[in-house]
């Protein structure tokens, strides 16, 4: 193959993400070579990059691993996007031996990050570079811009720094990539961000439940609610595209309904949102509002058991529609409605703060040097948790770069205390309803817990003297101590306890 055709990147892995992001980049105006173990996928491809612009773009199809590489200018830059697991061991198995040392793999999927750090050893041996790049907006993102995390080795980085501000989605301050870390890091920023956008996704269910159940509203009402929600401090792309999804009417039913409400009501998941809240345990890292939409999903699932204990609690007594429509007769609707956006705000605010707190965490713990307020930027374009807030997250960050958490920063700070009162109420009048809002309410319970000084821990830390001899610490005096509390109990006595010391 002649020098002046060689493409400037390649691409492995024909899926929709996979495609999109190729015709991203040769619309971009960096000629790419493509490849896909089913010859029809690279087909489509070609299809695609010929028809659906104004002029063919600058995209070349390969029909074998060998080509592929060949077609590409060295050093070499390859993105696979296949499967995360044993396909992308199994891809990078069939390249390694065709690179040459300086050439780099850059892997877009969504990956645990330790087989990212186990192939940079693998891809190292052959002298390969290696990067793990989140890649998030789904295939819209893809195809138009999206927001990229990539972390691994800087000179792989380096290497399609070009590409990469080109092809991401653009904002005010930049376009929204950066070089995340060494190691995993990129793959672990991104499956934080898929933990935030759980929490995010939950709390806005929350929010339609309260308003659909409690306040009566119905879904043209939400759609407008929602669509002026997304001109103020709420402005996101989720918020956006549910109000658009109100909007929708079902195509295939015959009573002229909505949708939304004949979608069943069974969530999935891909695993990045249980990684993160595997994350948060070992590292010790309260993630309450980020683990309950994880909870919420596992319960959606048991569709049929659900149906079955709403029977079972019907029988017994229990009146849901009776409870409802008696909270729903001692509400104010505008009332409601603007405590609802206030309790999502601040509700959002604290799921933030536990993901950037997991993400500070783990970059101490692995040396990575995470920039936090950088983080926050790249988010504000092409991902799903995009949002205008995380302009005020990424200053929050740049006012004090050691923030202990969004909660305590003095912007953030005054925002909660000004609507707590209202997502009291809310998560009050849930409870009283019977609806159940775990995400506000671990948002709510992690804010009241995380903001008194004194907490009854001091009772657990006793209870585990007495059952296990744990000690404890004293308010007044340093040191640990030991307690006979049942001896000196069923003596009537009171004691010190004795020091450790």
């Amino acid at each position: 193959m002649e020098a002046a055709t060689l493409s400037r990147i390649g691409l492995v892995g024909l899926a929709v993400m996979g495609q999109n992001l190729a015709l991203n980049i040769a619309e971009k105006g960096f000629p790419i070579s493509v490849y896909n173990r089913s010859p029809s996928k690279t087909d489509d491809t070609l299809r695609r990059a010929q028809t659906e612009t104004p002029s063919p773009l600058p995209l070349t199809p390969t029909y074998s691993p060998k080509d592929f590489v060949l077609s590409l200018s060295p050093p070499r830059s390859v993105i696979i996007l296949v499967k995360a697991g044993d396909a992308v061991d199994s891809t990078l198995s069939s390249l390694l031996p065709l690179l040459s040392p300086g050439d780099a793999v850059i892997d877009g999927g969504n990956e645990w990050y330790l087989n990212t750090e186990r192939r940079i050893s693998q891809a190292a041996q052959h002298g390969i570079l290696y990067l793990g790049m989140g890649v998030s907006g789904g295939e819209e993102g893809a195809r138009h811009g999206p927001s990229l995390m990539p972390g691994g080795s800087r000179q792989a980085y380096d290497n399609v720094r070009d590409v990469l501000f080109k092809i991401a989605a653009q904002v005010d301050d930049g376009p929204c990539v950066t070089y995340i870390g060494e190691g995993g890091s990129g793959n672990f920023v991104k499956m934080v961000h898929n933990g935030i956008e759980y929490g995010d996704m939950q709390l806005i269910s929350e929010a339609y439940d309260v308003l659909k159940h409690v306040g009566g509203l119905s879904n043209e009402e939400l759609a407008a609610i929602f669509n002026e929600w997304n001109r103020g401090e709420l402005e996101s792309f989720l918020i956006e595209i549910t109000a658009d999804i109100f909007k929708v009417r079902d195509e295939m039913g015959n009573d002229g309904g909505y949708l939304v409400d004949k979608i069943l009501d069974k969530t999935g998941m891909k695993g990045t949102g249980k990684w993160t809240v595997q994350q948060a345990a070992e590292l010790s890292v309260a993630a309450p509002t980020i683990a309950a939409s994880l909870d919420c999903r596992y319960l959606s699932g048991l569709k049929e058991e659900r149906e079955r204990a709403s029977a079972t609690l019907q029988e017994a007594g229990l009146k849901d529609d009776e409870v409802i429509a008696r909270v729903r007769g001692t509400v104010d609707r505008k009332r409601l409605i603007d405590d609802v956006r206030q309790a999502l705000y601040a509700s959002k605010i604290c799921s933030y703060a536990q993901g950037m707190n997991l993400l500070r965490a783990k970059s101490i713990e692995q040396g990575w040097n995470l920039n936090l307020g950088e983080l926050a930027r790249i988010w504000k374009g092409g991902c799903i948790i995009r949002a205008v807030f995380l302009d005020r997250i990424k200053k929050a960050y740049q006012r004090n770069p050691d923030l202990a958490s969004l909660v305590v920063d003095p912007e953030f700070a005054l925002e909660m205390v000004q609507r707590q009162a209202a997502w009291r109420r809310v998560v009050g009048l849930a409870i009283s309803a019977g609806i159940s809002t775990p995400g506000m309410c671990a948002s709510l319970a992690y804010f009241d817990t995380y903001r008194r000084s004194r907490l009854p821990a001091n009772l657990v830390q006793a209870q585990r003297d007495l059952f296990g001899a744990h000690t404890y610490e004293r308010t007044d005096i340093p040191g640990s101590f030991h307690t006979e509390w049942t001896k000196l109990a069923r003596k009537g006595q009171v004691g010190a306890g004795a020091s450790l010391n």
